[in-house]
């Protein structure tokens, strides 16, 4: 027996649903046979993740509050990604982000009306974290140098600066020497909608404006051709560089809000580790959708679920929540997985002996 593999042309939408479907519900299987080998039962598992993601009003709230980081820093990523450049520094540029949001939080009158401070943060935010994208973006353009080690590298130094502020310069002398900055005032909180800070309809107009700008505006797609063929891109007459650079500010502008929303409405000031981590994990989503921004919405509540049904889990059967983490990486293996079944056939064959 032996196989062969080809390229594959273009297959029916159908089928390819059918394999994402089958590599999930593969992945389900064998985290349930690796769930049953450290003595858990996986029906208890899943059914309590889902529990306490989306068992209460309560619960939902918070998955959806877990959500919104995650989707909006998936979607700076998706902007980046689509253009090939590996944008693994989402973690500093939503730290910079609420770097930018805190300066103008606590410097500016709180007497200022709550939408005018709330906007000047969010553009604050918005120009740190581009400009935290910025910086490995012109060496890339410039110099040809490797975004993915750099971007990397620049996630350590936006969080050492912080911690730098945090025991330094910013920290509030109110707090007896504990190292933490002041809270913000009452204006530069962000308020409430349906008992979910309204962080969650910033996320679902940027899906919005993030789906029209890859799919119906000239740099979308000036961005898509240079993620096909830088060749192609520069035959065409574009400007690589400008398109690198424009692409990878909006990417860490994004990722910037991202800081902004977890600064107001969720810690209300800033700390060192203010991402959580959402600055890697959004790579998740961001690749799992296919970087389509509308399915990366659908992809991101899924992830929020296993998050925060993760910290259920710990809670209430004193199980790690790792146990989630587990689930995540198995479903990212599969699926990843697939997508060499979407782009390759193999074939089997019995091997036939030649006669002389």
């Amino acid at each position: 027996m032996r196989f062969r593999i080809t390229k594959r042309g273009d297959i029916p939408h159908k089928q390819e649903m059918l394999i994402r479907i089958i590599a999930i519900c593969l992945s389900i299987v064998f985290a349930g046979v690796i769930l049953l080998a450290f003595g858990l039962n996986p029906v208890n598992i899943f059914s309590t993740i889902i529990k306490g993601s989306v068992g209460s009003q309560i619960r939902i709230q918070q998955t959806a509050m877990r959500c919104i980081p995650l989707l909006i820093t998936s979607l700076g990523i998706i902007v980046a990604f689509k253009m090939k450049f590996w944008n693994i520094g989402a973690e500093g540029q939503i730290t910079m982000g609420a770097f930018g949001a805190t300066w103008v939080a606590l410097n500016l009158s709180e007497s200022l009306p709550m939408p005018v401070m709330l906007l000047l943060m969010m553009i604050a935010a918005t120009v740190c974290g581009g400009i935290w994208a910025f910086i490995p973006a012109i060496f890339k353009a410039k110099m040809g140098t490797n975004e993915t080690i750099f971007t990397l590298m620049m996630n350590y130094i936006a969080i050492k600066f912080v911690t730098y502020l945090q025991y330094g310069p910013w920290m509030d002398p109110s707090q007896g020497g504990f190292p933490k900055i002041a809270k913000f005032p009452a204006n530069a909180v962000l308020p409430s909608v349906l008992g979910v800070n309204i962080g969650w309809i910033f996320a679902i107009i940027f899906v919005v404006l993030v789906y029209l700008f890859m799919n119906h505006t000239k740099k979308g797609y000036e961005i898509a051709v240079v993620g096909e063929s830088v060749e192609t891109a520069r035959y065409a007459g574009m400007n690589i560089s400008r398109i690198i650079i424009v692409s990878t500010i909006i990417s860490g502008g994004l990722c910037g809000i991202a800081g902004m929303i977890q600064a107001s409405a969720i810690e209300k000031t800033l700390i060192a580790n203010i991402a959580g981590g959402y600055g890697f994990t959004a790579i998740i989503p961001a690749w799992l959708s296919r970087l389509n921004a509308v399915t990366c919405f659908f992809v991101c509540v899924a992830f929020a679920m296993l998050i925060q049904g993760g910290t259920y889990l710990q809670v209430s059967l004193g199980i790690s929540s790792a146990v989630a983490s587990v689930v995540q990486g198995l479903i990212l293996f599969f699926v990843l997985g697939s997508e060499f079944f979407l782009q390759y056939k193999v074939s089997f064959s019995k091997n036939v002996k030649e006669v002389a």
